[in-house]
């Protein structure tokens, strides 16, 4: 059988060129992010500092655009839905009503886990190694989630992209390690290992003696995923688990692909010829602009006017001497400085628009129309993002949130089958719900301008374009619109609330003009009674 030090050494030659690209890009970018194969240092390293920050802005703008795309933090990311074809004939709509309810309950349960735990966290560092390396793995344990980089892990896949195997590298504490294998004992520097050669705990430069290397190996069998640990090419007791199809815990996520490589590209990858250029005219021209800034000044020999007088000399004093003596050295490149600098304010701009980074014309006549517009254009571009990350980050992430909350009792036990089906609403989905909303809003305004405000009460139904703008927006509607009936009912009622009124006040009125002519009566009878005269 093979070790899994032996298995991780063979496979670690296809991710070489991989590694090797994913530096070049942090170095260019983040340059603490990637390290190399061996690169286990604990204290801080001496690391290249790029000349320019735009590579770092866009890394750090991309992933927190993408972050906020795939877990928005109002919102939730994914929806359960009621497959009405699964459901028995004879539930009713009252049914099906209380069942949405109960949907939108454990959505609200699983995005307070989500946001109570450090998901976004983690989550947002695998996204920078993902636009940086185009490579990360999460793995969805029980005391939250833990990212390994490229350099961590190594990966096997079959020809159509799906993961076989997974070996990770981590290095741990030996007195860890005695906790779970209390007989445990460490092999001598010079100790054969059981596969021959020098013992595999000091084969990793960089660890301290009270440290050893510990391998995971996870692998995909006929039935579901198994893995189990290794130390000193041993497996460790009680270290083995497994875990079915649809809930894995190993996330091995890829920004872009290519067929038959096993490992993914990154966004810096694709735009690293730019970047370098602008890595290169950005140290020209803080070098130049340093030697241009430095003021030296030349004294003829045969002036009367001597260095040292010049050099004590303060500002705004006297010295004694010639002006055609003393000169100043100067470069004289400012065209060439301009050439360069207007070189690098495009290579700047190209990479803004690669990375997403929104940069508004500077005008007094810059509206905000114009500046929705271009967000809106730069958000398009995460379309082709969101799709591999929707597959292999969001849904698998999802389907092992349900079931750890199942285990654990959070939420009710879902019915088995299809009558429950949850569907991703972010990326993609975000997008094109951005595009609903624009198409309808942009229809309503034609009509509006060309026909009139009176068309649309003519012509369009009001419910409707709620009820549209409500699910454009990846809003429930469930008891919040009301429907057609109910403003009908409350319409019918306000006419018999207002006629109710009126006739009270006719009523009013009417006793009023009762009251007076009784009033004017009495006054009338009382008037012939005090002209008659008293019979004797």
């Amino acid at each position: 059988m093979t070790t899994a030090i032996a298995r991780y050494n063979q496979l670690a030659s296809y991710r070489s060129t991989f590694l090797t690209m994913a530096r070049r890009a942090s170095d260019l970018t983040l340059p603490y992010l990637i390290r190399g194969e061996d690169d286990y240092t604990k204290s801080a390293k001496n690391l290249v500092t790029p000349w320019q920050s735009v590579g770092a802005k866009g890394v750090v703008t991309l992933a927190s655009k993408l972050m906020l795309a795939l877990l928005p933090p109002q919102t939730a990311f994914f929806k359960l839905q009621v497959n009405d074809i699964n459901l028995p004939p004879e539930l009713g709509p009252d049914i099906r009503a209380e069942m949405d309810l109960s949907m939108a309950k454990i959505e609200r349960t699983i995005m307070a886990s989500i946001a109570e735990s450090s998901d976004r966290v983690v989550i947002h560092q695998a996204l920078k190694h993902l636009v940086v390396a185009g490579n990360a793995l999460i793995y969805m344990g029980k005391d939250g989630l833990k990212m390994y980089p490229l350099n961590r892990y190594v990966i096997n896949r079959d020809g159509d992209g799906n993961v076989l195997e997974i070996i990770t590298k981590e290095i741990i504490s030996k007195k860890l390690l005695k906790n779970f294998v209390p007989d445990y004992v460490s092999p001598e520097p010079n100790e054969v290992s059981a596969g021959g050669g020098a013992a595999p705990y000091n084969s990793t430069s960089g660890i301290d003696d009270d440290e050893c290397v510990i391998y995971t190996t996870v692998k995909r069998t006929a039935r579901r995923w198994e893995w189990h640990q290794e130390v000193d090419s041993k497996i460790v007791p009680g270290s083995q688990g497994h875990a079915p199809f649809d809930s894995n815990p190993w996330l091995t996520l890829r920004l872009a692909y290519v067929d038959g490589e096993m490992y993914g590209r990154g966004r810096v990858e694709e735009f690293i010829g730019d970047l370098q250029s602008l890595e290169a005219l950005s140290q020209a021209l803080v070098e130049g602009s340093a030697a241009a800034a430095k003021v030296i000044f030349t004294v003829s020999p045969s002036s009367t006017t001597k260095p040292a007088t010049l050099e004590r000399a303060g500002n705004g004093a006297i010295v004694t001497g010639r002006p055609d003596d003393i000169g100043v050295v100067q470069v004289g490149k400012t065209a060439d400085f301009a050439t360069a600098y207007q070189m690098a304010q495009g290579l700047e701009q190209r990479l803004s628009d690669a990375f997403l980074i929104m940069q508004v014309r500077q005008s007094e006549r810059t509206t905000a129309a114009e500046v929705q517009t271009t967000q809106l254009e730069l958000e398009r571009q995460l379309g082709g993002l969101f799709s591999l990350l929707t597959v292999e980050f969001l849904t698998p992430y999802l389907k092992r949130k349900l079931s750890q909350a199942q285990k654990s009792g959070e939420i009710p036990r879902l019915p088995k089958g299809d009558v429950i089906k949850p569907t991703i609403v972010a990326g993609v989905g975000a997008l094109a719900r951005g595009a609903d909303t624009e198409a309808l809003t942009q229809y309503l305004t034609i009509i509006s301008q060309t026909m009139g405000p009176e068309a649309l009460q003519t012509y369009i139904n009001p419910e409707e374009v709620v009820k549209r703008l409500a699910a454009a927006s990846g809003i429930d509607v469930l008891n919040l619109v009301k429907s057609m009936e109910e403003v009908q009912q409350e319409n019918q009622q306000e006419l018999e609330d207002a006629e109710a009124m009126s006739m009270t006040a006719q009523a009013g009125q009417f006793a009023g003009v009762e009251q007076k002519r009784e009033q004017m009566i009495y006054d009338e009878q009382s008037k012939q009674e005090a002209e008659v005269p008293p019979q004797a």
